[in-house]
């Protein structure tokens, strides 16, 4: 008895000198992600031997186990590279979605990682999730993409140009802006500035040089309206976009606004000789973008089509034009009384009793469930703009989780749109616009991705500038408090698999929302309230230069809105969309954007690389983009005055001591394209920045 208790104590005494001299469990060690760095191949196919890696310190842990589909396994310790180890392993790939997450234990101590990072317990929404077969196309994933909205870009071709007159929109005559520069009207819907396709042809090399490498368009399609959300013709460019070869008739006379007599803007819209021209013109555009490198997105409306749409024809301008079908509006018997849900029965000819998409009769909701013969139609039309000889790489689909009359139909559809698609281009992208919850249309069979309000636009902007995307509210909790920012980018951004949030549409301002260099003046309303001259006023350009760096070099596709490189302001619309400032663009600027967007297209980290947030404090934020091969330290600080920092570099792979180049910084005064230098001491980066700044810096090992 007395030789086991001394046994005991001598055992005791043991176990407590090794959990003395065992390290701290060095949970900031802790990583894995779904990128290349962590899961071998990155986008794995069914049958697959995948392998799956995690990290920790060097001798720091006692097992790692990888939980996958409700399986634990053991990890093995496969490698040792500078001061972490990495566990890996295998398993063959199922047929069906993987959601995994990992446990590491360090004597008593036991943590669970999973998207969030650390975490003290397992929560399946923020589980990893592969799509085995599901992959987005290369040229996506991180690529610099570039809104144009055509009337408001540049004016290339002054004979394609609306006149006034020359039809009748909601209303009112449509009107013909003279002056370049004069800013949006509040009913600017009806009024055109002339910007074109021939214009963006004229610019085509600016772009290449922006380092632009895809031109998302706004709906190019034959529609009345300036915006183009309004679909009149699914197979034709707009001609006041393209060429007008054929023109004549005339316009409506003062008082007149019924369109069936508007026969200048029937011959321009309906005449096969336009209709061509402006298809083969489009076609030249998308022939030079790919000369240049670049690729082109169409933005595909196909929840709703216009009260113009030649399958319904409300305003006439088809029913008497030789080669068209008579509209479902025009006559009962019309081969596209289906597409559309009719409440009267007894209505025609002349029947406006049809469903418009939130009750707008401007508007009328497609009936894809009450007609095979649209569904093949939308279906054509979406495989033709991706085939030759237009040859386009992708879609942007206008509200598409509102298609059909239900969600079980919403996502059928969606699922055949996208065997249309890519069964006519394998390497085109399918990109949705999308509030809130998008995991159900993310699932590897219906969307590659989405416009990423939700884990980008908005979380940068209310860290930024505590604004609401519309400037319609201002949020004083939200400014600078980098926790929330942090919260919402990991909740919402664990509603995406790797490859989609590679190639999420991030962006700082669009066509629906306040130009994002407005939104730094903390300014709370709109055009009609406040005046377009308050867009510009107090507005910060060093804020903006922050959001800018934090654009490019977040994971996913950073989106320029047109001009916003330039300067260019403006509440929601119509303010946002003012034109390109041809001759009097901010230069500085557009250098910032031209250098910036170099940097991050010379390093491949920047696009597909592992992201990992290394601080966080009021009004400040640092983050590095990391492989193997390469490390950045990206560090935001929004507070008006300079703060000191002692960051600890090693999360993301630096060596213990080396060197931190600082390769980008702005600041209050400008932007520089080098800086100081820092050596780490311990993996530790001891730096003050300069108040309202944004600093990029490289790991460099001199030895």
């Amino acid at each position: 008895m007395h030789l086991n208790l001394e046994h005991s104590k001598k055992v005791l005494a043991d176990q407590q000198y090794i959990l003395t001299m065992r390290p701290v469990f060095n949970i900031r060690a802790l990583y894995s992600d779904t990128t290349s760095n962590y899961l071998i191949p990155e986008e794995p196919n069914p049958g697959d031997i995948a392998a799956i890696r995690f990290r920790t310190a060097k001798n720091n842990v006692d097992s790692v186990f990888l939980i996958i589909d409700g399986v634990r396994k053991k990890m093995s310790k496969v490698f040792t590279e500078r001061h972490f180890d990495y566990y890996e392993i295998r398993i063959e790939v199922p047929e069906t979605k993987m959601s995994y997450y990992f446990e590491a234990s360090s004597g008593p101590m036991k943590v669970y990682f999973d998207s969030r990072g650390v975490a003290p317990e397992h929560c399946e929404y923020y589980d990893f999730v592969v799509f085995p077969g599901f992959s987005t196309p290369g040229w996506s994933k991180g690529a610099v993409m570039y809104q144009i909205y055509v009337d408001r870009f540049c004016n290339g071709d002054r004979t394609n140009d609306v006149v006034d007159n020359e039809y009748a929109y909601i209303g009112k005559c449509v009107h013909r802006v003279e002056n370049w520069d004069e800013v949006p009207s509040q009913l600017d819907v009806r009024n055109f500035y002339g910007g074109d396709l021939q214009g963006v042809l004229d610019k085509m090399d600016y772009l290449k040089s922006l380092g632009v490498e895809v031109i998302y368009f706004n709906p190019l399609f034959v529609s009345p309206s300036n915006h183009k959300y309004d679909i009149q013709d699914y197979d034709h460019i707009d001609p006041h976009f393209g060429r007008i070869v054929d023109d004549g008739g005339e316009a409506l006379k003062d008082g007149d606004n019924e369109n069936a007599h508007a026969t200048k803007y029937i011959k321009r819209v309906a005449s096969r000789i336009n209709l061509t021209a402006s298809d083969e013109l489009f076609a030249k555009v998308v022939k030079e973008a790919h000369e240049r490198g670049m690729k082109v997105i169409l933005d595909g409306v196909f929840n709703h089509c216009g009260s113009f749409n030649k399958w319904m024809d409300r305003e006439r301008i088809y029913e008497n034009a030789p080669g068209y079908e008579k509209g479902a509006y025009v006559s009962q018997s019309s081969p596209y009384r289906n597409y559309f849900s009719f409440n009267d029965e007894n209505g025609w000819p002349y029947n406006g009793a049809y469903d418009g998409w939130w009750g707008y009769d401007t508007l009328p909701k497609l009936n894809y469930e009450g007609s095979e013969e649209l569904v093949d139609y939308v279906l054509k039309i979406a495989a033709k703009w991706v085939s030759e000889p237009f040859c386009a790489d992708g879609w942007r689909l206008d509200v598409a989780a509102d298609l059909g009359h239900s969600p079980e139909y919403n996502h059928k559809f969606w699922k055949k749109f996208r065997k249309a698609v890519k069964d006519a281009n394998p390497d085109a992208l399918i990109l949705a616009e999308h509030y809130g919850d998008k995991k159900a249309w993310l699932q590897g069979d219906e969307w590659d991705s989405v416009m990423n309000y939700d884990a980008f636009m908005e979380p940068v902007t209310w860290f930024l500038t505590g604004m609401e995307k519309h400037s319609d509210d201002f949020r004083e909790d939200l400014l600078g408090n980098a926790d929330a920012f942090c919260g919402a980018m990991k909740h919402h951004g664990a509603t995406f698999a790797t490859p989609s949030m590679q190639s999420a549409m991030n962006e700082l301002s669009n066509h629906d929302h306040s130009r994002f260099l407005t939104r730094t003046n903390h300014m709370v309303g709109r055009t009609g309230t406040l005046g377009p001259a308050a867009a510009e006023e107090n507005i910060d350009k060093a804020v903006f230069r922050e959001a800018v760096v934090l654009q490019m070099t977040w994971m996913g596709a950073p989106t320029i809105y047109y001009g916003d490189e330039a300067g260019v302001c403006g509440f929601t619309d119509p303010d946002n969309r003012r034109t390109y400032p041809w001759g009097h663009e901010d230069r500085d600027l557009i250098s910032f954007h031209r250098d910036l967007i170099a940097l991050r297209n010379r390093h491949p980290v920047f696009k597909t690389g592992s992201i990992k947030i290394v601080d966080t404090d009021y009004n400040f934020l640092a983050y590095g983009r990391f492989d193997r091969n390469e490390q950045y330290l990206i560090i935001i600080n929004n507070n008006a005055g300079e703060i000191s920092k002692k960051l600890t570099a090693w999360e993301i792979g630096t060596t213990r001591s080396g060197v931190m180049r600082t390769v980008f910084s702005t600041g209050s005064e400008g932007y520089a394209l080098t800086g100081k230098e820092y050596t780490l001491s311990g993996g530790i980066l001891d730096i003050t920045l300069p108040p309202k700044s944004g600093t990029i810096l490289a790991f460099y090992n001199p030895v």
